[in-house]
């Protein structure tokens, strides 16, 4: 038996080392730049097989860090599913030069903000702020509280518009999403000249600490019956010190994110008052986050890279809304800070 990229050998090689029986079905179910998802049935149950496409050789030992760190923060209560581990207690396979985890298969769905009540939402931002506090129990400190996370320069924004314009405007066939793309590069040329003087001053960074690294709707999963509660957070492959409390701003500018590129500042005043109580993130801190993650918006074209340079379009259904909301949140800056801070 084998699936699409993965050979029957490497399966049965995989099933057997774990101890999990024998393959009877294997299904892609997600694929991204770090991996690659399949739903495995064997003789002995439901299982996600995470295939890790980091060739880094160091992979394996950070992998397997991670896994220490989700089955520790299993302990304290936190919804997580920590791998399989082999007779030996590893948890990571390499496998055909593939590097390899199995984990219990959870039934659940992903659910975005629009789909939250305020209660919700709620107890969304207590979730984070309790694995952030978790974090700090189970991870050893970062060396220092405040730690640099230099500030995107609006010089080099200003030449990557121009590059990203370059390649828009010698299209031999523009469509559509051309048009937009072209659009926002130049509306946000015109708002950073406006807005450059507001840069991040070096030296405010928000205090650091362990965090997810990827906290939105598609690493968390709710439970398919009621009460509709968080059942799993997954993907922890972007696990390191960053300042908490922009993970806490950017993950509500994925969750609360209106279609139309505006966000549900109710949900997220909801929201953002648990966070701060459970992860002990005061006003002042939530705010220079604010300002961070706002001023990265305001530079960031990640989007169009993919697309443009990378020739990438997996992430351009996300780009109209995304971009609408740089200017939208521009617009309504305070309002947005209040949400948060308030």
């Amino acid at each position: 038996m084998q699936s699409r990229d993965l050979p029957g050998t490497t399966l049965t090689t995989l099933v057997r080392r774990y101890g999990a029986g024998e393959p009877l079905s294997c299904e892609p179910v997600a694929q991204g730049l770090l991996n690659r998802g399949y739903r495995l049935t064997t003789t002995r149950g439901r299982f996600f097989l995470k295939h890790h496409l980091d060739d880094d050789p160091e992979a394996p030992d950070r992998i397997e860090h991670q896994h220490r760190v989700t089955a520790r923060l299993g302990d304290l209560g936190l919804p997580v599913v920590p791998p399989v581990q082999d007779a030996s207690g590893r948890t990571v396979a390499v496998v055909g030069g593939g590097c390899y985890a199995l984990h219990p298969w959870v039934d659940g769905r992903h659910r975005d903000g629009g789909e939250l009540s305020p209660a919700q939402s709620r107890r969304l931002g207590t979730l984070l702020g309790r694995v952030h506090v978790g974090l700090d129990r189970v991870v050893p400190a970062p060396r220092a509280e405040r730690t640099a996370h230099t500030s995107a320069d609006p010089e080099d924004t200003f030449a990557l518009i121009d590059t990203l314009l370059a390649r828009v405007r010698t299209r031999r066939r523009r469509d559509c999403f051309d048009e937009l793309a072209e659009h926002r590069l130049r509306e946000r040329r015109a708002l950073l000249r406006r807005h450059a003087h507001r840069r991040p001053p070096a030296g405010a960074e928000p205090v650091a600490g362990w965090v997810h690294g990827d906290f939105h709707p598609l690493n968390l999963l709710y439970r398919n019956r009621e009460p509709c509660e968080p059942v799993a957070i997954v993907d922890w492959d972007r696990l390191a010190v960053q300042p908490r409390a922009e993970e806490a701003v950017r993950a509500a500018a994925i969750f609360f994110l209106r279609p139309g590129g505006s966000l549900d500042l109710a949900k997220i005043r909801a929201y953002a008052r648990a966070y701060r109580a459970a992860a002990g993130v005061g006003a002042d801190e939530m705010a220079a986050a604010v300002h961070r993650v706002w001023w990265e918006r305001l530079n960031d074209f990640w989007m169009l890279r993919w697309r443009y340079q990378l020739r990438d379009r997996r992430t351009d259904p996300q780009f109209p809304a995304t971009a609408a909301l740089v200017v939208w949140w521009t617009d309504r800056y305070p309002a947005v800070r209040d949400a948060f801070c308030t």
